[in-house]
């Protein structure tokens, strides 16, 4: 008769396990086992009978660190799960192996994509437009948190205003989940694979980048001193439109790249994606962007970055001056002020179509540049921004401006 408190398929003892050195299985019933080896090591296992009806064994540890009693209880919770039709191996290994962030899975994803892509533009592409868009809301978040509304809350910011963008961005993130679904760290459809059934449909002109027309951004800027919202925000889009950059170049702007001497700003090869061939774009700083600067610097505090945003190891959002933008009352995008100051150029002054489009951090095969290079081209471009300047603030007379 079975000792009261115990099961009455308990076969096995404490002083039993603790003691015996008989090789073999030993069973306490309910499908647990002793399994004693050769070398006396001693082990658990469970004996159970999965969905399908095939029968597998799992290990439940040493029986030097699980006692009997635990072991039993390991065993019970497994078979409940079989019973429940669900795997209970695969169920601990997905316990036990830590689930990815977004960030994480996106990186791995790109590693193994690398081999697969035409050229180092491309591969560096496709993961910076998760970088730009998708780190920022869901970055850090695991992946098997990630909803359908978080992707729509993504790329609803941009599927009007730059739907190729966006296009390309809802392909990366179902790359990305996919791979995560194909580890075993997400169950079920892919949260990001039906989202554009719900977003607006995307016209053709929806791409363009509305610009501010040039003869209008006299008068913008000066209306920002009185504008309300952010003071950074603010200089950051006066900075925006005299240095021509793209808005990514300046949102992650860093105090490094500022050589206070030569009054220069130098975009790092790794932020010249829209170049076929990445190198530095060195900016010549009128005086206005060195005042600029001087007053963000005041703001930024021991930011490394210009415009430091809620987390000290990361710049604001990319769309952070597009919103300032709509706030101001202007339905143009920010990019648009590279088209006004291209056309200012070519209407309004005789500097060189090369200057502009080096200006632009635009490639040149002109052999003119190849000249400009080994001598003043850096100088020419120095003049251009400074009329461009003093055209902007309306302060610089008119014979400071090479005219047509």
């Amino acid at each position: 008769m079975p000792k009261a408190g115990r099961h009455p398929s308990n076969k096995l003892t404490a002083v039993f396990v603790r003691s015996t050195k008989r090789v073999g299985r030993h069973c306490d019933g309910n499908g647990l086992y002793l399994v004693v080896e050769p070398s006396f090591a001693k082990r658990w296992i469970v004996r159970l009978t999965v969905k399908g009806g095939a029968r597998t064994d799992m290990g439940l540890g040493s029986a030097q660190v699980v006692t009997l009693a635990d072991a039993r209880e390991h065993a019970l919770a497994a078979k409940r799960l079989a019973r429940q039709g669900l795997d209970p191996v695969a169920a601990r290994r997905a316990a036990t192996i830590r689930v990815p962030t977004f960030k994480e899975a996106a990186e791995k994803v790109h590693r193994e994509r690398l081999p697969t892509y035409r050229n180092a533009k491309h591969a560096a592409q496709w993961i910076q437009t998760l970088r730009t868009y998708a780190y920022p809301e869901i970055g850090d978040r695991p992946v098997n948190t990630i909803r359908t509304t978080d992707i729509l809350a993504i790329l609803q910011t941009i599927w009007l205003t730059k739907p190729e963008t966006a296009s390309r961005l809802k392909q990366r993130i179902v790359k990305v989940i996919d791979w995560a679904k194909a580890h075993g760290h997400i169950t079920g459809d892919n949260v990001a694979a039906t989202v554009q059934e719900v977003l607006p449909r995307q016209s053709a002109a929806s791409g363009r980048h509305a610009a501010v027309p040039y003869q209008q951004i006299p008068a913008f800027v000066r209306s920002l001193s009185h504008a309300s919202g952010s003071d950074a925000i603010k200089l950051g889009l006066e900075l925006i439109i005299l240095t021509a950059l793209r808005t990514n170049e300046v949102q992650g702007g860093k105090w490094s790249e500022v050589n206070w001497q030569e009054k220069t700003w130098t975009i790092p090869a790794e932020r010249q994606l829209k170049k076929k061939v990445p190198e530095p774009h060195v900016v010549p700083l009128s005086s206005r962007c060195i005042e600029l600067l001087t007053s963000l610097r005041a703001l930024a505090g021991d930011s490394v970055y210009m415009f430091p945003g809620s987390k000290a190891d990361k710049p604001i959002s990319n769309m952070t001056f597009l919103m300032a933008l709509k706030r101001l009352g202007r339905n143009e995008t920010v990019h648009g002020f590279r088209s006004a100051f291209r056309t200012w150029v070519d209407e309004e002054t005789d500097f060189s179509s090369d200057v502009a489009e080096r200006a632009l951090a635009h490639t040149i095969k002109s052999k003119v540049e190849a000249a400009y290079r080994r001598g003043d081209f850096l100088q020419k471009r120095r003049e251009l921004m400074q009329a461009w300047a003093g055209y902007v603030s309306g302060s610089a007379p008119q014979a400071d401006i090479p005219q047509k």
